[in-house]
């Protein structure tokens, strides 16, 4: 169950959640995701082998709450998004019991059911088991603890949730940390999720198109979590004066953030590329001289496993999911969370000359391989589902 997974071939929305399934099905597994519909989505696709059931909850022009990563904010600004996301619970309640149900009466029950984000998905099923029903497996991925994080009155909702699922997970140490303070009930296990790696084999003798990398790159939503307004005040220090940066991405301070680089005098050495698709990210990782990720409270930070997975080097603000993936010893820098001099340091210093971009990014891309290939994804949660299923039969 997710609330977000790709539409199509190529989409980036969700799309650990189907590399997942596929590197499982691989494995021998068979998967069925639940998600949400949207307008212009049939109700049951297939996507590379992989069933998608798309719950419909309301018309089609108001099947608007995922995929764009505007969830909570949609269902906070409006009484149309909070009626739309009661909509959206209810139908996906419906639906996964009808699935459920007739799994059993066919003879071919579930084992697992594997909730991705706490919010909606495992709220949808609050209070939904019944006898027999399959161990329930959470994964948290980091936007939905932070929903809860300084909203109290959401703690015995989040608490309720987790409380329900035989295995908890988080894709980072820094969320696992979080989500048990908020929930201090029962383990929860680190267990990231996988990046498609194809994309990314076979990688050029030279990065850039022309044989050179020039600039460097951020990949991310315009908005304050991602912190793209301290890299455009540290591409303004005199550390930087010689920077280009492209910047990949949309969001709602787009054009306060295009306003601050037009004050800072940086303007002219930035390209705004809007979002683009996967495909068109890797050329640019790889024509990169760093990625830069001044974000805060990521829960894990897939742009910065992408990168490295190019080889390309990734300096970090040291807080959150980043701690886990942008590691000293592996080829990554970190820098204290807001420290805009420090951040500005610390690009010119790795992007400084060839060697070094190459010697860091090399490094990185071998950790990289070794802990987010699907493969050895799909191993981590085939025994996880294993011991869920084993302790699911022993509840009462």
């Amino acid at each position: 169950m997710t609330h977000n997974v790709p539409r199509h071939e190529g989409d980036a929305a969700g799309s650990f959640v189907l590399r997942l399934a596929v590197a499982l099905q691989e494995q021998g597994a068979r998967v069925h995701i639940v998600a949400p519909g949207a307008s212009g989505l049939p109700a049951s696709d297939t996507l590379e082998g992989v069933r998608i059931d798309r719950v419909r909850y309301a018309s089609d022009a108001r099947m608007t709450l995922a995929y764009t990563g505007t969830m909570a904010e949609t269902v906070a600004g409006s009484w149309s998004g909070r009626l739309a996301l009661l909509q959206l619970l209810a139908a996906t309640r419906r639906h996964v019991r009808r699935c459920l149900d007739h799994a059993r009466r066919s003879g071919d029950p579930f084992d697992v059911v594997h909730v991705h984000w706490w919010f909606p998905s495992g709220l949808a099923l609050l209070k939904t088991s019944r006898a027999g029903d399959p161990a329930r497996v959470l994964t948290m991925h980091g936007s939905d603890v932070r929903l809860a994080e300084n909203k109290p009155v959401v703690h015995p909702v989040m608490r309720a949730v987790l409380g329900e699922a035989v295995i908890r997970t988080a894709v980072s140490g820094w969320l696992a940390d979080l989500a048990h303070r908020l929930a201090p009930a029962g383990d929860i296990e680190v267990a990231p999720m996988p990046v498609d790696v194809r994309h990314f084999d076979a990688l050029p003798a030279v990065a850039g198109a022309d044989g050179q990398r020039e600039g460097v790159l951020f990949v991310g939503r315009l908005n304050a979590q991602k912190g793209l307004a301290d890299l455009l005040r540290a591409l303004a220090l005199p550390a930087l004066a010689n920077h280009t940066l492209v910047v990949v991405g949309d969001g709602p301070d787009r054009e306060a953030l295009q306003a601050l680089a037009a004050t800072l005098h940086v303007a002219p050495r930035i390209q705004w590329r809007g979002l683009l698709p996967q495909g068109a990210l890797v050329p640019l990782y790889r024509g990169a001289r760093a990625v830069i990720m001044p974000s805060r409270g990521e829960g894990l930070g897939l742009v910065a496993v992408e990168a490295q997975l190019c080889a390309t080097p990734v300096v970090a603000y040291a807080d959150g999911g980043l701690l886990d993936v942008v590691r000293p010893e592996h080829g990554g820098t970190l820098v204290p969370c807001g420290d805009i001099g420090a951040l500005a340091e610390a690009i010119a210093r790795v992007t400084a000359d060839d060697r070094t971009v190459e010697r860091l990014g090399s490094c990185a891309r071998a950790e990289m391989q070794a802990r987010f290939a699907p493969v050895a994804v799909a191993r981590r949660y085939l025994a996880l589902y294993a011991n869920a299923a084993g302790l699911g039969a022993r509840r009462p």
